[in-house]
Order: structure tokens, then C-alpha cells, then sequence
């Protein structure tokens, strides 16, 4: 494994380490003191809630009810405030563009002085962020209230796994419920499928693992989602942005869905919508995993598009204009997106290096997110080789997830692989038994024979 992560930063240009310069640049942004522009508001209740391990905290989170309206106060690391457009920094995060996890290292988008230090809203410390302030109604209707900089202080450090209802503010689980029901009434299709993992043990070995979204990362995920929303309108109303688009499923895709569904032997009423026949489906079969990948494979791939006049932009996963502001620390477009909200917010002109920015970041950010993919991809192929080699001859207990002119993609629960394969007459959601014939680390390469 750690040869052959190596090699996979080299192939894929992930690279790892900051020139001298961009760590010199990072020390001194690192010792900023926030001035006059940033509210104290050291005094206010803000918590996070992440993965446990993680020390990259790029949100904070402090809520309270007014009257019908639950009203959301989202600290965003405020990473503006330590990297200035065309400083040593900026230009190294236009290089990057996102933090790419590996698992046995992470390639930073910005050095660990300010990504899990300075700017990172960790607990009780002072931290500069940019707090949005989203008022969330009833129905689930939002509006943004207001954005500044200011001086917070989280009082707590929460973990996906461990958080209990007791720990969170009043009015935490209702936001999310309003939400949810939103989406439900926009017929946003959104889906979050079991993703495929490498955790580094403790001993240094590495395991495999289909892991499950927890309940409570669900919930924190509206948090963002609505901040995000909010801000997406707040920008294109002002006629300024930069937006996270995806294009709707069409008539074709349409068809094969319905298709696919039929050969799962799910049922699909004519006159009900994806969206809904989605959200009727149990999540504990595996026929429903097999159907929410096909989803998201129809729907194509995301991509960034800056405000044009005329065109509203949309992404079809939230059915709604999107845009991005709430992880600056490992999005590059992040920061440039913040910096035009507080702009909008105030009713100040966006500057024009922002607004130059949006022009640039689409193609910056498509080929940090190529990079990143493909690393993050070989990552597993790798993982899957190594777990793998010594078993060739065993015979696993397969699930057919998906078929093309490949062939058929196969998952086996243990280990937690993904696999294709030559089979004949079996469609997405059948049980299948497969034989290992190859595990080969040097080419990260796995291959299988149906015998059942």
C-alpha cells in the first residue's frame, strides 16, 4: 500500500508538500489578528460537528427559534482573511484546488498552519469566520439574513458517531426536518449512496469497508445545504456568483431508469415521479442501492458555471440554484464565493478580482477535481489488489449493481469490493457467486469469473 500510493500521487499529480515560499506566506497570514471588521461574538453557544479524527473545521453551527422560524447561524472559517487574491497562497490554491484525501496522507489545499490551525474553528479558541445568518420557515423557505465577519468561539467539538440529541441546541433536529420536507416539495432527487472506504488501522495495516451516512451526518448536512441554497439565491439575485450546476435526467435516461427498475423488480407507477418513487424505496435492500447508483449516473456529472445574465442556473440533485460557500478550508471556490457574500450582504459592488476570479475558477476547479477523482479512485483499486492477494481461487457472494457494454459491476460485502465482470443473463440486483482469479498490487488490478 505504500508504494503504490506513492505511485499514485506521482501518476495523478497529487502533490503533498508547499513550496518554501507558500509555507513562509502561511506563517505570517497564521499570525493575523482579526481587527475592527470582525463582531465579537465570542459569547454565542457555536459547536461543530465532523468527523471525529478530523482538525479541518471549516463550519460552526449555533441555532435558535424565533417564533415559527428556526434561524440558523452558520460560522465558515473565515479563510479569506488570511489568503488575499494573487498572494503566494492563491496562486498555490489555484494549483490545488481541493484537499485530496488518501489514506495515508492528505495533499492540503492550504498548509497545515492555517487548514488545522489558524483558520480552523476549533474548540475554545478564538477564530475569525464569516458567520451567515439563514432564517428557515415553516415550509422550509429560506432567506439570508445577514453575513459578517466575526470572532467566534466553539464550545464543543462533536463526532458523527458519538453525538447524541442531548449534546445538540434545541431546534437542530427541526431544522432539518424542514429541510427535508422542502426538498421533498421541490422534488429534489438527492441521494447519498453507501460510499466504499480505507481506514488506516491503528498497526498500519489498512481495511475496506461499504460505510453507511449516519443519521446525524444527514442532519448536519442540512445545515449546509441551506446555508448553501441561501446564498446561491442572495448572488443570483444580485446578479453576481459562482454556481455548483447539474443537468436534469432526460427522456432517454428517463426511459433506461424505468427500465432498470423493471429488471430489479421494483415497481414504478407511471404516474409517479423519480423523486417520490425514490424516497419509497427501503434502504435496506440492496435492489435500492442498485437503483440509487443508476440515479446518479443518469444525472451526469457537476460542474461550475458563473452568473450569466438571462440564465438561472440549476442543479438537479436539489433541485434548485446551488452554490458553494461552506468548506473554504478544502474548496478552493469556496473562499471567492464568501468574500462576493459579504459584498451582496453589505450592498457593496463584489470587487472586481472576485468577479474575475468566477471567470477562471470553473476550469481550475474541473481539473483539481479530475485529479482528485482519478487519485482517490486508484486509491481503492489499490486497496481492493492488496486485500485481495493470496485468495486467488476463493469463491465470494456477489451482488450484481449495475451492467453496461462492460459487462455487469459486482459489490462483495467482505472485503468491500467493487468489481466488474463478464456475466450473462443477470440483472442489476441479483445474487451471484464470483471466483477470484487475479489480485495483483503492481497494477492495482482485481479480477473475478462468475461460477454461479
Amino acid at each position: 500500500m505504500t508504494e503504490g500510493l506513492s505511485r499514485i500521487r506521482a501518476d495523478a499529480g497529487v502533490v503533498v508538500e508547499f513550496p518554501g515560499h507558500v509555507l513562509a506566506a502561511a506563517d505570517a497570514a497564521a499570525a493575523k489578528r482579526p481587527g475592527g471588521e470582525h463582531r465579537d461574538r465570542t459569547g454565542e453557544r457555536f459547536m461543530t460537528l465532523d468527523p471525529a479524527s478530523s482538525v479541518d473545521l471549516d463550519q460552526a453551527f449555533a441555532i435558535e427559534l424565533a417564533g415559527d422560524d428556526v434561524v440558523l447561524h452558520y460560522a465558515i472559517a473565515d479563510v479569506g482573511w488570511f489568503v488575499q487574491p494573487g498572494d503566494p497562497l492563491d496562486v498555490e490554491g489555484f494549483e490545488r484546488g481541493v484537499t485530496v484525501y488518501l489514506p495515508d496522507v492528505r495533499a492540503r489545499l492550504y498548509p497545515t498552519v492555517l487548514s488545522e490551525g489558524a483558520a480552523s474553528l476549533l474548540p475554545d479558541v478564538d477564530r475569525p469566520a464569516v458567520v451567515f445568518t439563514v432564517r428557515v420557515a415553516s415550509d422550509g423557505g429560506l432567506a439570508l439574513d445577514g453575513v459578517e465577519r466575526a470572532v467566534i468561539r466553539s464550545t464543543a467539538k462533536l463526532a458523527y458517531d458519538a453525538v447524541t440529541a442531548d449534546d445538540l441546541p434545541d431546534g437542530f433536529a427541526e431544522l432539518h426536518r424542514r429541510i427535508e420536507a422542502a426538498e421533498a416539495a421541490r422534488g429534489a432527487p438527492r441521494v447519498e449512496f453507501p460510499e466504499q472506504e480505507i481506514e488506516r488501522l491503528d498497526d498500519g495495516r489498512y481495511s475496506l469497508s461499504f460505510r453507511p451516512r449516519l443519521a446525524s451526518e444527514e442532519q448536519n448536512a442540512a445545515l449546509s445545504l441551506a446555508t448553501n441554497l441561501a446564498v446561491a439565491e442572495a448572488l443570483y439575485t444580485a446578479g453576481t456568483g459562482l454556481f455548483r450546476v447539474m443537468p436534469d435526467v432526460d427522456e432517454r435516461r428517463m426511459r433506461r431508469l424505468r427500465g432498470t427498475a423493471r429488471a430489479l423488480g421494483l415497481t414504478w407507477p407511471d404516474h409517479v415521479a423519480l423523486d417520490a418513487f425514490e424516497r419509497s424505496l427501503p434502504r435496506d435492500d440492496p435492489r435500492t442501492s442498485a437503483f440509487l447508483l443508476a440515479i446518479r449516473r443518469a444525472a451526469g456529472g457537476a460542474s461550475y458555471e458563473p452568473y450569466r445574465e438571462g440564465e438561472r442556473p440549476w442543479h438537479s440533485a436539489v433541485a434548485a440554484t446551488y452554490a458553494q460557500a461552506t468548506a473554504p478550508l478544502r474548496r478552493l471556490q469556496d473562499r471567492y464565493v464568501v468574500e462576493a457574500s459579504l459584498s451582496v450582504a453589505a450592498g457593496r459592488a463584489v470587487p472586481d478580482e472576485i468577479a474575475e476570479a468566477f471567470e477562471r475558477l470553473p476550469a481550475a476547479m474541473a481539473r483539481a477535481e479530475q485529479r482528485a477523482n482519478r487519485a482517490e479512485r486508484q486509491a481503492l483499486d489499490l486497496a481492493e489488489a492488496v486485500a485481495l492477494t493470496g485468495r486467488e481461487g476463493e469463491i465470494f457472494d456477489a451482488v450484481v449493481i449495475d451492467e453496461g457494454d462492460w459487462g455487469v459491476e459486482v459489490q462483495i460485502v467482505e472485503p468491500a469490493v467493487l468489481a466488474r465482470l463478464t456475466a450473462r443473463r443477470v440483472d442489476p440486483g441479483d445474487a451471484i457467486r464470483v471466483r477470484l482469479t487475479k489480485a495483483d498490487p503492481a497494477t492495482m488490478t482485481v479480477e473475478f469469473e462468475r461460477v454461479s
